[in-house]
Order: structure tokens, then C-alpha cells, then sequence
């Protein structure tokens, strides 16, 4: 059985690293579009998350996501990193706008 290769990065306080999925091939009506037509994605899967905010009374606020959940995010919230050869990006916990349920 192949190992399960570990994410090197940690995200810090309420921050989550997220994989984008890939930006949709087909219109809603069925058109294949061409590579600049394309949007960026806008969603995507946890793949680590930050201890949680720090609160002022010392104790951090837990995390409404965890690894493995499928969220939808701002089109241009975030920053862009590449790590392996895998693109992520690393969004704060408000620049998730949902996510989404199985």
C-alpha cells in the first residue's frame, strides 16, 4: 500500500490550507470552454488547518472546518503557494464562505 504523503505546510492561527479544485471544462449548457474562459476555482478541499484564533483572554476559538471538508471560498481571497509541485492556497477562516455538506 503507497504511504500518505504529509502536507509540509502548518497553518497558523485561524488560517486553512486548501487545495483548489479543478475549474470546470463545461458550460452549464454544455459548451466546452477554452483555457482563458475558464474561472478561477472557487472551491476546494481542507487539507490542514491552524489551532484556531487567538482570543484576548488567552484561549483560542475553535476552528468551524477540519481537514477533508469540501469549501466554497472568495475568487481572489487568500494567497497562492506552491508546495511539491501542488498549488494551494492558505485562507483565513472568514475567507471561507461555506462549506459544503455530504
Amino acid at each position: 500500500m503507497a504511504k500518505k504523503e504529509e502536507l509540509k505546510v502548518r497553518p497558523l492561527d485561524d488560517r486553512i490550507v486548501v487545495e483548489p479544485l479543478d475549474a470546470e471544462v463545461k458550460s452549464a449548457g454544455g459548451i466546452l470552454l477554452p483555457d482563458n474562459a475558464k474561472q478561477k476555482p472557487q472551491r476546494g478541499i481542507v487539507k490542514a488547518v491552524g489551532p484556531g484564533r487567538l482570543r484576548e483572554d488567552g484561549e483560542r476559538s475553535a476552528v468551524s472546518v477540519k481537514v477533508g471538508d469540501e469549501v466554497v471560498f472568495g475568487r481572489y481571497g487568500g494567497s497562492e503557494v506552491e508546495v511539491g509541485g501542488v498549488e494551494y492556497k492558505i485562507l483565513r477562516e472568514s475567507d471561507i464562505l461555506a462549506k459544503i455538506a455530504k
